[in-house]
């Protein structure tokens, strides 16, 4: 089956290819389909921004298109970054939104935080289906680590010895993170008879 993921991020079309492409599937970003489409996340929730990305690709390529819409949520500041988080406080560097989030927590106690990563699939028929995954743990007090993106350097999962995502293999992430667990929803959607 060929799969278009409605993303521009390398980092989050890498994890895909490596969950899928040993599956069996044949996994394209939207950039190698020719779908230069910058979809504004104009979604209240995860889900609603996940469905807008994957719908404009969908209507452009009318094949099988999976979209997330994932971000970190911050309980100590309101649930900041939230669907914010790829583009929080207008910073423009990954390492600059970290920094921000460290800055908010610095006089906090409450480190707890989560990722959060909502998945939409819309089949060849153009029938869309949800799948949302939530990945729990609290924020480092320093970035730590190479591996990963976003705010990887700065997570650290309940399930992670209290190492920072970023300093855990990247297998680590494709089998336990948030993304992990709401592609394991998919496929069990896709295997169903």
């Amino acid at each position: 089956m060929e799969l278009i993921i409605a993303s521009n991020n390398q980092g989050k079309i890498k994890e895909y290819k490596d969950i899928f492409e040993p599956l069996g599937f044949s996994v394209f970003s939207q950039g190698e389909k020719g779908l230069h489409l910058e979809v504004e996340e104009t979604g209240a929730t995860f889900a609603e921004n996940a469905l807008l990305k994957a719908r404009a690709i969908y209507d452009a390529a009318r094949c099988c298109v999976i979209s997330d819409d994932s971000g970190l949520e911050v309980a100590a500041l309101g649930g900041e970054p939230g669907i914010y988080s790829a583009r929080y406080k207008g910073l423009p560097t990954e390492h600059d939104r970290r920094m921000a989030v460290l800055k908010g927590l610095r006089d906090q106690t409450d480190r707890r935080a989560r990722f959060v990563c909502c998945i939409c699939y819309i089949d060849e028929a153009g029938e869309s289906r949800l799948f949302q995954g939530e990945w729990h743990g609290v924020i480092a007090p320093a970035e730590a680590g190479e591996n990963g993106f976003g705010y990887d350097p700065i997570f650290i999962a309940d399930d992670a010895d209290g190492r920072t995502t970023a300093s855990l293999p990247l297998s680590f992430k494709e089998t336990h993170s948030h993304r992990a667990k709401a592609v394991a929803q998919l496929m069990a959607f896709l295997n169903a008879p």
